[in-house]
Parts: structure tokens; sequence; C-alpha cells
């Protein structure tokens, strides 16, 4: 998909340079001939970043700049300030309102593309990253097993799920049930850091589903640890009474209570040990299988596939 970046300042001869440049470098470019026009465009339809002037009649671009910070819908737009290079002050004050980046006047062209790719492909990055974890989320994890099964070293995918969860939920609320997804996400980083590999990869799928990807000669010393950590702290996000009789009672919707055990985690494990993962489909079809599998056995545990 192409990125469309909307080019704002008063001087015609700098927006058509810039357009002509930014489209040839593979660009979709909408300009703005001024402030107002800018919050007009950027209202109407929201750009991938904005090439924001500073000193601009009537409405100047700091102006706009904290315009669209204060309004939700263009908050999170990217924001590269130009500012003329005696102003220091113009600086400040656009990073102070959030600009991402600035560039001074006269700026060359290179330093102005390779700002631009940087702060988008940080914004795709902050996009993808989990809200309440701030582990990578599915473009990244993607991207992450794409690559991997390109690659010609062995790895193994873990999906990773919680079990009884949703009556931890119900039972104590959303908000406790978040620090149980906070806690499982630390077990998992924490599990990774203790296997020293710095090619250990940790994402967030979403709810209470979470993926690592490992080499092939770690995996198990990490699921063991995942299983050591997450059973030693667990008992930490129960009451004292529950954590001492092992389990929650809940009552459904037909006023019929239920017991449920305390939260486990559930692990399946695609592997490249034995067979080749011909895409990462394939790589997440197995983990899930495994996981599935992994889900009849009572407590913390871990299956990992082992066919050949």
């Amino acid at each position: 998909m192409t990125e469309r970046i909307l080019v704002v300042d008063d001087d015609p001869d700098i927006l058509q340079f810039v357009r002509m440049n930014l489209e040839l470098d593979g660009f979709e470019v909408e300009l703005a001939g001024g402030g107002r026009e800018a919050l007009e465009k950027v209202g109407a339809s929201a750009p991938d970043l904005m090439l924001l002037d500073v000193m601009m009649p009537e409405i100047d671009g700091l102006t706009v700049l904290r315009r669209m910070r204060s309004d939700p819908s263009t908050a999170n737009i990217p924001v590269i300030v130009v500012t003329a290079r005696s102003l220091a002050e113009d600086r400040v004050k656009g990073l102070d309102l959030g600009a991402d980046d600035y560039i001074t006047k006269p700026f060359d062209l290179e330093e102005l593309l390779a700002r631009i790719r940087t702060i988008l492909r940080r914004s795709q990055q902050m996009r993808d990253l989990s809200p309440l974890t701030g582990l990578p989320g599915n473009f990244q994890i993607a991207g992450e097993l794409e690559r991997r099964v390109g690659g010609s070293n062995h790895f193994a995918v873990v999906h990773a799920d919680l079990d009884d969860f949703k009556a931890y939920n119900d039972h104590y609320g959303f908000m406790r049930g978040d620090l149980v997804i906070k806690f499982t996400a630390k077990v998992l980083t924490d599990a990774a850091g203790k296997v020293g590999d710095d090619a250990t990869f940790v994402g967030h799928v979403g709810g209470d589903d979470f993926v690592a990807i490992v080499a092939n000669d770690n995996i198990e010393q990490f699921c063991d640890e995942v299983v050591f950590q997450f059973d030693d702290g667990i008992l930490d996000f129960y009451d004292t009474a529950d954590a001492l009789q092992g389990y929650i009672e809940v009552t459904d919707r037909r006023g019929e209570r239920h017991a449920f055990p305390v939260c486990s985690l559930s692990m399946g494990v695609a592997s490249t040990a034995r067979k080749a993962l011909a895409s990462k489909w394939e790589a997440s079809a197995v983990a899930s299988e495994m996981k599935e599998v992994a889900k009849r056995v009572s407590g913390t545990n871990y299956q990992i596939d082992r066919r050949t």
C-alpha cells in the first residue's frame, strides 16, 4: 500500500519541488498551501505523515500541530516540522507540542527522505505494538515468521495460551485480568532472556494468546523456564482463600456455580528439527494444533511436534 504524505507550505515552489521528489520515491503526495487548508485536509482524510512548515501566514505550523494533537482523530498522525535554520525556538516548541521530528531549511533532499522513511517505519511499529503488553503484534509476528521460514537457521514456534482465563476475568474483573496478561508477557520475555539468544522473538497475538520464536537448540530450555516462572508466580494474582483451595467459583447465567482451577499456560511448539515448515501459515497452524494437544494435559505444560 502506497503511503500518503501531506506537505504543508505557503511557498508553491517548495510544494512542487517536494511533491515531485516524494512521488519519484514512491509516495502519494497531497499539498496544502496554508494552515487552514492543512487542517481541513487532515480532518477529511488522515495522511500517513505530515510535512509541516512552521512559518505560514494566518495559521502557523505550530498552531496546526497544537490543534492536531488536541483532536483524538488526528492526534497520532506523524508530523515532521520544517523550520528556518536560525529559529531553534520553533524546533523546541514543535517537539514540545508533539512533533515526531524536525528538519531545517534549506534541507538536503536525501536527509528529508531518510527522516520520512524512519518516522513511517517507527509509526508502523508503534501501531502494531500491543498497548497492554508493549509486545509486537500480528503484523510484526507475521513478518518475523516469514523471515525465519525464508532463512537457513532451524527454529521453533511457540503458541502459548492461558487456560481458564475467562473464568478468572469473570470472577476478579478485567483490571486484574489485565495484570495476568502482563504477567504472562513478562514470563515469556524473561524466559527469552534466560535462554540468552538475542534472536528469540516474543509477540502478543491478542487477548491471552502469545507467540515466541526460538532457536531449535534452545526450545526446551525456553519452555521449561516458562513453566517454572508461570507456576511460581500465578498464585500471587489470586485472593489468599482462593489460592489456598486451588480454585475459584464462578456463577453462570443460570445461577449455577462452577469450580475452575488456577490459570495455567498451554504451549504448542512447531519445530523445524525433524521437518521443514514451508510457510508462516504452516508454522502457525502446527503450533496451534500442538497447543490444543497441550490443553488436554492439566497444568502448565508444552507439547512439541516431533512428527517427521
